[in-house]
């Protein structure tokens, strides 16, 4: 056998599994590079679709954000604030299933995390539960197409199941064969979660805007993505009338010396010359009863 084909073989072999000698990077900075390289793409997937959820969310109203003076800067100051809490909340929801994994291995006596490390070196089962993973995100794209109705738990795990397998097992046991190739696996599934929560928080927002342009009622997802409740009455300044009949309306915002108010009671948004009106009675996030409804207003 010629050195070449020894080559040849030895690439071969290294290519068809992982590398079981691998050790992961101990302390903290492995916690960190571990940690770092799920979180940040579930972060970036996240903040694209909370992205296009504000666009939705403004959509509701026949408006896109640009025309009540919110552009991409405030976009990316309000959902990075957005981010800031969902990781506060993950941090609560994480630390006790961390802290029950650890209890686990405890009680085990340690098989817990080497049936952990068995399955991380065997390429088909590693690569078959990314794939039902990654399958299982697609089901908040499709209740976003609101296809999901009337879906029982099973069909739920059929269809994220066969996605997930079709589309996934195959690479990712491909990705399985490399250390790059395992990274570059992790990159996927974490994206993907992402782009999953993303799509059903987002299915969310749309959700309780509609509420908000129907009822008034806010809610406070829509607080957290930075969507304002601020209600006021506006009148001509010129001859003092109140606009409306005095109902009260909801500022959506100002561009380029134009107010955009939504008049919930006649369930129409309208834009006005901020030079000929008048706002009084601001009302910011105002206190109401679960009954209210704004298209029951007493303008008497």
């Amino acid at each position: 056998m010629t050195v070449t084909e020894v080559d040849r073989r030895s690439d071969t072999q290294e290519s068809a599994e992982p590398d079981k000698n691998e050790e992961p990077t101990p302390g903290v900075v492995g916690m960190l590079e571990r940690t770092g390289s799920v979180a940040v793409p579930i972060a970036i997937g996240l903040y694209a679709l909370l992205y296009l959820g504000i666009q939705e969310v403004y959509g509701v109203f026949n408006v896109s954000p640009e025309q009540v003076g919110i552009d991409q800067a405030t976009i990316f100051a309000r959902l990075v604030g957005t981010l800031v809490l969902l990781v506060l909340l993950g941090a609560i929801l994480l630390g006790p299933v961390v802290a029950l994994g650890w209890l686990l291995d405890k009680v085990t006596f340690g098989h817990a995390a080497r049936l952990v490390h068995a399955i991380r070196a065997r390429p088909w089962v590693a690569a078959l539960l990314g794939a039902l993973w990654c399958g299982a995100t697609y089901w908040g794209f499709l209740g976003y197409l609101d296809l999901d109705e009337g879906a029982t738990l099973a069909t739920i795990v059929i269809v994220a199941s066969v996605i997930g397998v079709l589309a996934f097992l195959v690479p990712f046991r491909l990705l399985r064969s490399r250390k790059v190739g395992r990274a570059g696996m992790k990159i996927v599934v974490g994206a993907f979660t992402g782009i999953g929560l993303g799509f059903a928080l987002m299915g969310q927002m749309e959700s309780d805007a509609h509420r908000l342009a129907t009822t008034g009622q806010p809610s406070l997802w829509l607080a957290g993505v930075g969507v304002q409740d601020q209600w006021v009455v506006a009148a001509d300044r010129a001859s003092g009338k109140q606009l409306r009949g005095g109902a009260k309306l909801m500022l959506l915002g100002e561009s380029n010396g134009v107010y955009t108010f939504y008049d919930c009671r006649n369930q129409e948004t309208f834009r006005i010359s901020m030079e000929a009106t008048m706002i009084r009675q601001i009302a910011l996030d105002p206190d109401r009863p679960e009954t209210f409804d704004c298209r029951k207003q007493n303008l008497g």
